[in-house]
């Protein structure tokens, strides 16, 4: 199997990042990328976070989770505790996430540390999603090997069964995880493959130093 790539290109000419059009806090920049994101009719799940994690085998490992909230501190999703991620995350917090909004030409590229939150926001969370959902963090091991699609349903079913007429707690092994941020670099495509590339770096003093990167 072969196919040519090489002539695969896009030439980006949105808008400019410019230093002097930011505030001091990476944290407002995100915010007003974030919205225009999430209410551009081209992008579906605005909220879609790529993370990188290294394995407990020594690789690093990418895979998507969802943003579900971001505040001054950082960034939170929620996942099994026991998962692949969870276990790279117990032995090494280090993190990287990365957004990608393609057609508003934005990249944000987030590196800090994760930590679980407090075990009542993930109470909080779990009672506002869905049933099935409940029943899935009770029903997947996580990232365990399972003989057949046919045994991992049969798996929902006696959660769905154990938990009938009940209301439905939140594992001990699933809840949410922060990523509280040491460098948030921000993305614009230019053209000429020009881009304009901000970094905010956090300072011991908590104050973030900005600089501008060459694409």
């Amino acid at each position: 199997m072969e196919k040519d790539l090489s002539n695969y290109r896009k030439s980006y000419e949105r808008n400019p990042l410019l230093k002097d059009h930011i505030s001091d806090n990476p944290m407002e920049l995100f915010q007003k990328w974030f919205y225009e994101a999430d209410e551009s009719e081209g992008i579906e799940e605005a909220n879609i976070m790529h993370i990188a994690t290294i394995g407990l085998d020594g690789y690093p490992k990418n895979r998507v989770v969802l943003l579900k909230r971001f505040t001054w501190e950082g960034f939170i999703f929620y996942t099994n505790y026991n998962s692949e991620k969870g276990k790279a995350i117990e032995q090494n917090p280090n993190i990287c996430a990365t957004f990608f909004w393609h057609s508003l030409e934005h990249q944000i590229v987030i590196k800090g540390k994760a930590e679980k939150i407090a075990k009542n926001l993930s109470d909080g969370y779990f009672e506002s999603r869905p049933t099935g959902s409940k029943l899935g963090a009770w029903a997947s091991h996580q990232s365990e090997v399972i003989d057949s699609r046919k045994a991992l349903d049969q798996k929902l079913e006696e959660a769905l069964l154990k938990f009938e007429g009940k209301e439905i707690p939140r594992p001990d092994y699933w809840g949410g995880y922060i990523i509280k941020p040491v460098s948030i670099e921000f993305w614009q495509g230019r053209a000429n493959r020009m881009h304009d590339r901000i970094r905010f770096t956090l300072q011991d003093d908590y104050n973030w130093k900005t600089e501008r990167l060459e694409p």
